[in-house]
């Protein structure tokens, strides 16, 4: 039962964006992790959605709003258009977030790459209507396998290190609400 208090729920609300904060360091600092040719897994996305799908109270649509639209402004890509589809994508995860939870780790992969892809695709699809330079569909493509490659990474950490899991079915928040 601590784990659903409300110092608990607030800590780990603040703790998402100061974990985002430090992705967004670490992402723009002037190191190359990655070999020429290829790009790294969108972390910040997968923590978002990892938390979205286990733990739907700890991410709130404005948190989530606010933080990937600072991560549009520092990473240039255009305002708005990637934290609007992350948050469309959060909340779907919520919706189904029970679903999921109730199903195996494996269920859970492949619904956050499902999400992932028509989210990524969305992106696509709205910069080419709007006739802005998508990138390289081949960074994009290497991109979305490294992101889905990671989940489990990304998953296993929330977990070992922050305490989010799947919540039980029939488990309850300190207002007695089913989580």
């Amino acid at each position: 039962m601590a784990e659903n208090s409300p110092s608990r729920l607030w800590f780990m609300r603040a703790l998402y964006p100061l974990l985002a904060l430090g992705i967004m360091f670490a992402q723009l600092m002037p190191i190359r992790i990655m070999p020429e040719g290829l790009a790294g897994p969108d972390l910040l996305t997968a923590l978002t959605l990892a938390w979205a799908i286990r733990r739907p109270d700890y991410v709130p649509a404005l948190s989530i709003a606010a933080v990937m639209l600072l991560a549009d402004m520092l990473f240039q890509r255009p305002p708005g258009l990637w934290a609007l589809l992350v948050l469309i994508a959060s909340e779907f995860c919520k919706s189904r977030g029970r679903y999921v939870r109730e199903n195996t780790f494996v269920a859970e992969w492949i619904s956050f790459s499902a999400i992932l892809l028509a989210t990524t695709l969305a992106y696509r699809l709205v910069l080419a209507v709007l006739i802005i330079s998508p990138g390289m569909l081949s960074l994009v493509l290497i991109q979305y396998g490294m992101t889905v490659a990671a989940y489990p990474l990304v998953a296993a950490v929330s977990y070992l290190a922050f305490g989010v899991r799947r919540s039980a079915p029939g488990e309850y928040d300190h207002t007695g609400r089913s989580l």
